[in-house]
């Protein structure tokens, strides 16, 4: 079942255009990866699906609703992570995801219920009562996750969720995206490229606003250029790493 979808999506800054005719699917029970390197449209265009932006043209569908003409249909069926997990700092996380859940329009009983699952799942329980200003990055993140996922939503926009994280705590927040998968739609916009290797089904690169490709890691991996040995004796790379220079600067110099 579809669950996300964009049609020749454009987005125009004046006269820079920083999403150029980006149009994809994502189906319940798939992770797909956004990638790009910076500046290449990616949050752009995570903010258009999720409503937050309006394109220039083009559309954007959660779970069949058009999120500029249906923007509320649509927000009830998504769960939306930004770039930088934004929250009201003053606030303790309890107090934060209980305001979730009322501007979500859970009742107070299915509140306290889902609250409490998600205070477990998502290893909250010891910061409920702190204040988010003085939270480490990767405890912000994890708030960020759950007001994302108050209302049990069919799809997941997820912008960067593991940036900055230590490496225990990037393991932490893709074992969750991992058990989320099955019942979601997943979209994690991101420019670490062993997150595809670790979670994503699928891969979509784009670079200055134009979509390059949309295929399966293994298939990415493919376009990867032969290797000169000489020339990587000093400098270590992925297979992954060279094949997204390969599409991305590709495009660069075209």
């Amino acid at each position: 079942m579809v669950l996300v979808e964009t049609r020749a999506l454009v987005k125009q800054f004046g006269a820079f255009t920083a999403v150029d005719d980006i149009s994809f699917s994502v189906n319940r029970g798939e992770v797909v990866g956004f990638l790009g390197p910076n500046g290449a449209g990616k949050s752009t265009t995570m903010k258009i699906v999720a409503g937050f932006l309006e394109p220039t043209s083009g559309q954007a569908f959660i779970a069949g609703h058009d999120s500029r003409e249906d923007p509320i249909a649509a927000r009830q069926r998504l769960g939306y992570l930004p770039e930088g997990a934004p929250a009201y700092p003053d606030m303790t996380v309890g107090a934060f995801l209980e305001f979730v859940a009322a501007m979500r329009g859970l009742s107070p009983a299915r509140a306290n219920e889902r609250l409490a699952e998600l205070a477990e799942r998502i290893d909250l329980e010891e910061v409920w009562n702190r204040r988010i200003e003085a939270l480490s990055k990767g405890f912000k993140r994890r708030v960020g996750i759950a007001q994302a996922l108050v209302h049990d939503p069919d799809v997941l926009i997820l912008d960067e969720p593991t940036d900055g994280l230590d490496p225990n705590q990037k393991h932490e927040m893709r074992e969750l995206i991992r058990t989320l998968a099955p019942t979601k739609a997943i979209v994690v916009s991101t420019h670490i490229l062993e997150e595809v290797e670790a979670i994503c089904t699928r891969a979509i690169v784009i670079a200055r606003g134009k979509m390059l490709a949309d295929c399966t890691p293994a298939e990415l991996l493919a376009r990867a250029p032969a290797r000169d040995p000489e020339a990587h004796q000093l400098v270590r790379t992925t297979r992954l790493e060279d094949a997204f220079r390969h599409i991305t600067l590709e495009q660069a110099g075209s």
